[in-house]
């Protein structure tokens, strides 16, 4: 099969480094996703292992598509029937972009069709019951290109299972998961986030440093499919379980906010890391660093988020002070201000740029 990783803009490199690291075949990273080739195990192992990837996808087939009767002969002729069976649901839903046919309700008709023609001719039925599991089917019309996609995963892969609660502007689980896999943080040095807000970079360090696959706590569409058996998701699970690390790691989280600690710790707690992190009500601007070296990675409220960019501007400059004499510290700081490192009194050693949903932002590196 192909298989089709979609991800946030910025993290295509670090989500086609991880498929390589899994062993998967002819991995290529495009604008906005990754590519790559496997069979039902590498889909069971993506779904199970990818920190930084949104879903994974069967991709069916991309053909050009500026008419519906180009549409809808495109959808027919692709192999459907491998992943649908007689009772399976398959609802659809899609976008469009630069592309003759504009009207989103009106190419999931054409594609709805062009399946059920499909299916009712395999499996030589007038109308098929769909009262079993779900075959969620996406598609994407971009410049007449039209992509045809089966959703394996469900729920996006950053719904770990373990968050239920969030504070203000809370950070996607597969934004906190780059960073800390930019910072090549392993659980050898102390770990510290003094903006945790509802503690997700935290416990993403905490999975990170104990080689957890982040989706051992939740279930995904395809376990429903009878097209991927049900002993590979166990097998994968188990052997997930046995890859997985103990250690004696220091992460500190630390907030201004009571209310957000709380939340933080019930998290962790439902992460199953909540012995690693140790939580702290403080104030960064005026936080001693808890060690001589260590990384730092954090999402402090910035001009978008929470702050304006006067109060912002304020905030960088104070902890900058404070930070000042961290010079055997890495420092990951995520921010939509490019002033940044002007407030904050130093120059970044390097910077990356990354989506915090649609806000464009900077990860400014020190060290």
């Amino acid at each position: 099969m192909t298989l089709c990783v979609p991800c946030l803009f910025g993290l295509e490199g670090l989500a086609a480094d991880e498929l390589r690291y899994l062993g998967m075949e002819n991995v290529r990273s495009e604008t906005g996703r990754v590519l790559f080739e496997g069979d039902e195990r590498d889909l069971v192992r993506s779904n199970l292992w990818l920190r930084t990837g949104e879903r994974v996808y069967v991709l069916l087939g991309e053909f050009p598509a500026s008419t519906f009767d180009a549409l809808f002969e495109g959808v027919r002729v692709l192999p459907w029937e491998r992943f649908i069976d007689y009772h399976a649901a398959f609802p659809v839903k899609g976008s469009t972009l630069d592309s003759a046919l504009k009207s989103i309700p009106d190419c999931q008709r054409i594609v709805k069709k062009a399946v059920a023609d499909r299916l009712g001719e395999k499996y030589r039925a007038v109308r098929l019951p769909e009262d079993g599991g779900v075959c969620q089917i996406r598609f994407s019309l971009m410049k007449d290109r039209a992509s045809l996609y089966l959703d394996t995963s469900g729920p996006s892969l950053h719904k770990r299972g373990w968050r239920a609660n969030s504070g203000e502007a809370p950070l996607r689980e597969t934004l906190a998961a780059a960073m800390v896999k930019l910072s090549r943080y392993k659980g050898r040095e102390v770990f510290l986030d003094p903006f945790c807000g509802s503690g997700t970079i935290a416990v993403e360090a905490a999975l990170a440093a104990l080689n957890r696959a982040p989706g051992l706590g939740r279930r995904f569409a395809a376990e429903h499919w009878k097209s991927v058996p049900g002993e590979l998701w166990e097998q994968e699970r188990a052997a997930a379980r046995e890859k997985e690390y103990r250690g004696d790691y220091r992460i500190l989280a630390s907030d201004v906010d009571p209310k957000a600690l709380q939340i933080a710790r019930e998290n962790a707690s439902k992460a199953g890391v909540a012995e690693y992190i140790t939580f702290a009500e403080a104030d960064a601007r005026t936080l001693t660093l808890p060690a001589e070296k260590g990384v730092l990675i954090t999402n402090p409220p910035y001009g978008d988020r929470l702050l304006d960019a006067r109060e912002a501007d304020r905030l960088y400059r104070a902890i900058g002070k404070s930070w000042r004499a961290s010079k055997d510290w890495h420092i990951y700081v995520l921010s939509s201000s490019l002033d940044f490192e002007k407030s904050f009194g130093r120059r970044a050693t390097r910077r990356r740029k990354l989506y915090n949903g649609m806000i464009q932002c900077q990860l400014y590196m020190f060290y």
